[in-house]
């Protein structure tokens, strides 16, 4: 399946690009990364533009991501329902507890750092009532990282795709756990503060 649609990428490339990163960001499954690293490469080639690659990946991650929020702002009901279903329920959990943290910019982290949870933080930024501005301003800001990071791994390193798709995944992986640690540590360190002051007092 993959190999078929990254024959198809030179052909279709924009579109093809362009509706991968649309489906990715309402948490459909399609490989929208990978597709931005192939894009990358056949702009190395000569095959594809490389501004207009990264042109229609950012323009299907942002409609993506205004869908998903708009989906969440009118079903809130629908995500109290898919949250008690399995592997995607965690992960509506998951991301309801990052907007929790992290507010506003969870929803800029969320498009490249931990990915997995964009699109349920952009159906959740719509249920929990964020602001559409600062949500926009998020995602615009994390989508322009997210399509810059792979359009540009994949024109750099057009050789060894396999390669760098394998590193980024591991990089995204590394931060993404280095960020929770440094949540959790900033987290126990205001609590043993506070306890502190309670015992001082």
């Amino acid at each position: 399946m993959i190999d078929t649609l990254l024959a198809l990428v030179p052909e279709y490339g924009l579109w093809l690009i362009g509706f991968a990163t649309f489906l990715s960001c309402l948490a459909l499954p399609a490989p929208a990364s990978l597709l931005m690293l192939a894009g990358g490469a056949f702009a190395a080639g000569g095959d594809l533009s490389l501004i207009g690659t990264a042109a229609a990946a950012y323009a299907g991650a942002i409609a993506g991501d205004q869908t998903g929020f708009v989906i969440g702002r009118r079903g809130a009901g629908w995500l109290r329902i898919d949250a008690a279903n399995g592997k995607r329920g965690r992960l509506v959990a998951r991301a309801r507890d990052f907007i929790g943290k992290w507010g506003h910019l969870g929803v800029f982290l969320s498009r490249w750092l931990v990915s997995p949870l964009g699109p349920y933080v952009n159906f959740l930024g719509g249920a929990a009532g964020l602001a559409w501005t600062s949500f926009s301003v998020g995602s615009a800001a994390g989508e322009a990282v997210w399509v810059g990071l792979y359009t540009g791994l994949g024109y750099a390193f057009a050789g060894q795709i396999q390669m760098v798709a394998d590193m980024a995944s591991s990089i995204s992986g590394f931060i993404a756990a280095g960020v929770v640690t440094l949540g959790l540590g900033l987290y126990l360190f205001r609590r043993e503060n506070g306890a502190g002051s309670s015992q001082d007092a």
